[in-house]
């Protein structure tokens, strides 16, 4: 697999910017805003969230939080811009460039559905609801999502570029309809498990399903006799030593 050269991502000017915090106990205080505004934003969703709960909760009055963030609007788009960062930080450095296009794709599947659920479905609903909220007044958490999740499946984008480029994945449909059909199926699924009593899924289980679905749907023609002819050539080797 030939190796792949990753350019810088460019900042996402509709995200809010950290301001430059004065001190270190600055710097530490916008942290726990952060952190905490992230844990009330999951557990009651962006309507019902408030600046003042949050500031009850640190212990801080609500004029402190003003003081580093205009409103809560613009705090909850950092929340989800940090949120996102973490998440584009660890399907890069984790992605196995070496392994086939089909492990690549159980990797970024499953670490999708993990990093959605790993504070429970909290953050996956604002996320998911807020990825299509519109707003008459003030910065378009909407329109801040569209930038962010267009980062977010940057590696997909990649991994599907260089499976076609090895012959591993069909050329012959584009790659924004492939990464729609990668991504859909696990929306549908996020949205469900957000909307039942469950909240809960084996992650191992269901990214295998899932790929083992999608692939056929996204590989190359030929792969499927390729790897029976593989399989045929290990099996006869191992007769021959036996």
């Amino acid at each position: 697999m030939r190796p792949v050269t990753r350019t810088a991502t460019a900042p996402v000017s509709a995200v809010p910017q950290r301001r430059a915090p004065a001190s270190a106990k600055a710097e530490q205080r916008v942290r726990d805003i952060l952190r905490v505004g992230r844990e009330v934003f999951a557990e009651h969703g962006y309507e019902r969230a408030t600046t003042t709960e949050i500031a009850q909760r640190l212990s801080i009055s609500e004029a402190t939080i003003f003081t580093y963030f205009r409103g809560k609007r613009e705090l909850c788009m950092r929340v989800i811009g940090d949120w996102y960062d973490e998440t584009i930080g660890a399907i890069e450095a984790g992605m196995p460039l070496d392994a086939s296009a089909r492990e690549q794709l159980e990797y970024f599947v499953r670490t999708h559905l993990s990093v959605f659920l790993v504070q429970g479905t909290g953050i996956c609903a604002l996320v998911l609801s807020e990825g299509r909220a519109r707003s008459g007044s003030g910065p378009d958490l909407g329109d801040t999502l569209i930038e962010l999740q267009r980062r977010y499946t940057a590696p997909l984008m990649d991994l599907l570029a260089r499976g076609q480029a090895s012959g591993e994945i069909r050329r012959d449909v584009p790659l924004r309809l492939l990464r729609s059909l990668v991504l859909g199926p696990m929306e549908h699924m996020l949205w469900e498990l957000v909307g039942s009593a469950q909240r809960s899924i084996d992650i191992e289980v269901s990214a295998g399903a899932l790929v083992a679905l999608l692939w056929p749907a996204i590989q190359a023609p030929d792969q499927e006799l390729l790897a029976l002819r593989q399989l045929r050539g290990e099996l006869q080797a191992a007769l021959s030593r036996a």
